[in-house]
C-alpha cells in the first residue's frame, strides 16, 4: 500500500521537553521499540527491512534530501519477523548499511512522532505527517508538520537532511 508522508528529522538533546509536550497534547504512545533497519543495495530510492518489537516492514520509500519539511512516497509491506524475508534480500541485493535504534513512537490524529537514540549517531526527533487514504493532501500535511515544528521549538539548524543510513554511511 502506498502512501505520502510529510516529513521531518532533527537533531534533538532534550527529548524530555518534547515528551512533556506531547503529553500535555494528549498524544498516543504506542511504546518503546528497538528497531533493527537493513538497508538494502538498490538504484533508486531507499529499502529498508525495519525489524522491531512493534514494527516489523520491508519499506520502500522515495525522498528529496533537503532541509525542512519533505514529501516522501512510501510503500509498506508487513512483513512477519524470523521470515526468510531477510536472508533473501540480503542475498538477492547485498546490504548498505545496518541502523540500530530505540524509538518512542507516538501518534496525534494521523501525525506520528519518534524520538530515536540511534546506535553510533545521538538523539533524534522526527515529523511524520501521514496520509494513507489520500483524503488529507500535501498542503494540509505540511501546514501539520510546520505546526509541530514551532511547537516543539524546532530551528533550522538542528534539521537532519539525510536518513540516518546516510549518516552512519558517512562515519
Amino acid at each position: 500500500m502506498g502512501h505520502i508522508n510529510i516529513e521531518i528529522k532533527a537533531k534533538c538533546t532534550d527529548q524530555d521537553k518534547v515528551r512533556k509536550i506531547l503529553n500535555l497534547h494528549k498524544a498516543d504512545f504506542k511504546g518503546t521499540d528497538h528497531q533493527i533497519d537493513t538497508y538494502f543495495k538498490i538504484n533508486k530510492g531507499r529499502l529498508k527491512l525495519r525489524e522491531g518489537d512493534i514494527e516489523n516492514y520491508l519499506i520502500f520509500y522515495e525522498r528529496e534530501d533537503k532541509e525542512g519539511p519533505k514529501q516522501s512516497n512510501v510503500i509498506l509491506y508487513k512483513s512477519e519477523p524470523h521470515s526468510n524475508l531477510k536472508e533473501l534480500l540480503m542475498k538477492s541485493l547485498g546490504v548498505l548499511v545496518v541502523v540500530d535504534k530505540r524509538r518512542e513512537i507516538y501518534f496525534i490524529d494521523n501525525v506520528k512522532f519518534h524520538l530515536d537514540n540511534v546506535q553510533g549517531l545521538g538523539t533524534f526527533m522526527e515529523i511524520e505527517a501521514i496520509d494513507i487514504t489520500g483524503n488529507i493532501g500535501r498542503e494540509k500535511l505540511l501546514k501539520q508538520c510546520n505546526q509541530y515544528l514551532q511547537l516543539f521549538g524546532i530551528k533550522e539548524s538542528d534539521f537532519i537532511i539525510n536518513s540516518y543510513s546516510d549518516l552512519i554511511g558517512n562515519f
